[in-house]
């Protein structure tokens, strides 16, 4: 009986080898999670960047990476949803869309304090000022995947 009480003692002081809450729940310091952004460079056709669709590709039979892939997707639509209204917004007060990326940075994203989340993959948030909206393309500008 002792040796039951001194085993648990000693298990219970130990913790079992566990981390404690605050350890196993610390973010990694390179982890992009609640990290945002407000860099948004302009769009260029021509450039040849690859450009996101948005789609949520998830394994939908893996219930433990299914939520990880689509969590950059989700964030690509959320985000893409979130200027899409400013900008409506500012061609309704103004009569007309922004007329380069610097109106758009200023008018927009500035003037509405916008934070955009930080995107997976080293995908970056860029402007098509032709089309009036926010593109997500995948890594550098003129780098093709």
């Amino acid at each position: 009986m002792q040796k039951l009480v001194a085993c648990t003692l000693v298990l219970g002081l130990a913790g079992c080898g566990m981390k404690s809450i605050d350890e196993q729940t610390k973010k990694s310091p390179d982890s992009i999670i609640g990290k945002t952004t407000q860099t948004v460079t302009e769009f260029d056709p021509k450039a040849g960047a690859n450009v996101s669709d948005s789609k949520v590709r998830a394994d939908v039979t893996n219930p433990i990476t299914a939520p990880v892939m689509a969590y950059g997707p989700m964030l690509e639509q959320i985000s893409k949803s979130h200027i899409e209204h400013a900008v409506n917004l500012f061609q309704a007060t103004e009569g007309r869309y922004p007329t380069d990326l610097a109106e758009f940075m200023e008018k927009i994203i500035k003037a509405n304090n916008i934070k955009l989340p930080v995107l997976p993959g080293g995908k970056q948030y860029q402007y098509d000022v032709e089309n009036h909206k926010l593109v997500v393309i995948d890594g550098p500008a003129g780098e093709k995947k």
